[in-house]
């Protein structure tokens, strides 16, 4: 089967300030990346309102539009920027990984991966924070549980840093299961072991600085895999941040390109094993560009690969 790439022009429209990490030369870099390759290209539609209404207050919602400037640039807060187009790139962004959702559960395809910005893992319940204004990964996730039927979804977030608004949304529901990886410390802050989720269904794997894939593999292996066995979710999101990489101006974990397609492959794997190799993933960080399209490029060639 064939794997969906799922992005829109829309996506290009959040600007942010001159010399902001999350600029749109890293979709345009992580477009260019994956020209060549041979995915089912799908325009990703606007997120309905239903969507993001499962995952935020309405209020929410309508405090993002009261904010949204006309013209130049409106902060949220000190890191977190909207510009005219941002609510449109947001709304698609979502709308990416419900489509993705729908499509792989569907059959469509083998799996998927959102091509998206901005990213969405750190926007809590109410509070649009991090670069993120709409919790895509989460909104992917109740889509599948709440549209779809699913009993058992799980959300692996390999970001650098920790997912708190993912956490944060799905802390309460059964049938979630969080797996979120990052290095600690580093902002936001959250992600320690103790945050094990309202039904212990969130687990934290604080990575320490400089400690390079060797560590994280480990982990994985020890942690995150008999995890997700012992879970058997119906379908696998994955936060998919490239931030992580040691030549990421925002962080100090120092894992190469490789370490990005091996976490690809044996995720894809235990899929198989479980779920019949449903898996979605969108975007997350990554602000090196030439480091984002590298190992993009190698998540999205795993995805490939799986899904023959």
């Amino acid at each position: 089967m064939a794997t969906a790439l799922i992005t829109h022009p829309d996506c290009l429209d959040h600007v942010t300030p001159e010399g902001h990490p999350e600029r749109v030369a890293r979709l345009e870099h992580v477009l260019a990346a994956l020209r060549d390759l041979d995915l089912l290209r799908v325009a990703a539609p606007m997120v309905e309102n239903s969507a993001l209404l499962r995952v935020h207050p309405a209020a929410h919602l309508a405090g993002l539009r009261a904010r949204a400037p006309q013209a130049g640039h409106a902060a949220i807060d000190a890191d977190t920027w909207m510009s005219p187009g941002t609510l449109a790139a947001a709304g698609r962004a979502a709308g990416a990984v419900v489509k993705a959702v729908d499509m792989v559960l569907g059959g469509e395809v083998g799996n998927a991966f959102c091509a998206i910005r901005p990213p969405g893992h750190h926007a809590e319940r109410q509070t649009a924070m991090g670069f993120c204004f709409f919790g895509n990964a989460a909104v992917g996730a109740k889509h599948a549980l709440d549209v779809h039927g699913l009993s058992r979804v799980a959300v692996v977030d390999f970001d650098v840093h920790h997912g708190n608004g993912t956490q944060d949304v799905l802390w309460d529901d059964p049938r979630a299961l969080v797996i979120t990886s990052q290095q600690m410390p580093l902002w936001p802050g959250a992600g320690h072991p103790s945050e094990r989720g309202a039904h212990d269904n969130v687990l934290n794997l604080p990575l320490p600085p400089d400690s390079g894939g060797v560590k994280m593999r480990a982990e994985y292996r020890a942690q995150v895999f008999p995890r997700l066995r012992a879970f058997a979710p119906e379908l696998i999101i994955v936060s998919a941040g490239f931030d992580a990489h040691a030549d990421d101006p925002l962080a100090s974990l120092n894992w190469e390109t490789d370490d990005f397609a091996w976490v690809t492959s044996e995720l894809c794997r235990l899929a198989d094993e479980v779920c019949g190799g449903r898996v979605v993933s969108t975007l997350e960080g990554g602000y090196d560009l030439t480091a984002l399209a590298h190992s993009v490029r190698a998540h999205v060639t795993e995805l490939m690969k799986a899904a023959r």
